[in-house]
């Protein structure tokens, strides 16, 4: 049955198939902002597989402006997901909000910026010394 003219998704999951949030968390986007037959299907890993690898206008532009998920945002501002919570911007985020805020960084982005690259590098320094 198809139900989209960029992509065929099935009904319900089954044991080869995930839940549309799933499948969005593992995309690294944002749920709500995807087309409503993905977010009504489920995907098989075989679907997955062809959205990373051939993915749709609607995946490419969704990628490419948002709004992006939590943990895509924090990573494109270069800080944690906590950082995120702690200034209440734990909502999703366009492409060009996250540039305007990268563009004029309030005080509290370049501390959290500076303490998670810090993190980041003591978390390196110390893969180096186990190695």
């Amino acid at each position: 049955m198809v139900m989209s003219e960029d992509f065929n998704f099935d009904g319900e999951p089954s044991g080869t198939a995930m839940k549309p949030a799933t499948a969005a968390k593992k995309l690294g986007i944002y749920l709500p902002a995807t087309p409503q037959e993905f977010q009504d299907g489920a995907v098989t890993h075989g679907q997955l597989r062809d959205l990373q690898t051939n993915p749709p206008e609607w995946l490419k532009q969704l990628r490419l402006e948002g709004p992006h998920p939590r943990p895509e945002v924090a990573r494109k501002l270069g800080i944690s997901i906590t950082a995120l919570k702690r200034n209440d911007l734990d909502q999703p985020l366009t492409t060009a909000e996250i540039k305007e805020l990268l563009a004029n960084q309030p005080e509290w982005l370049s501390q959290a910026r500076t303490a998670f690259a810090a993190e980041r590098a003591d978390g390196a320094d110390g893969q180096d010394a186990d190695s």
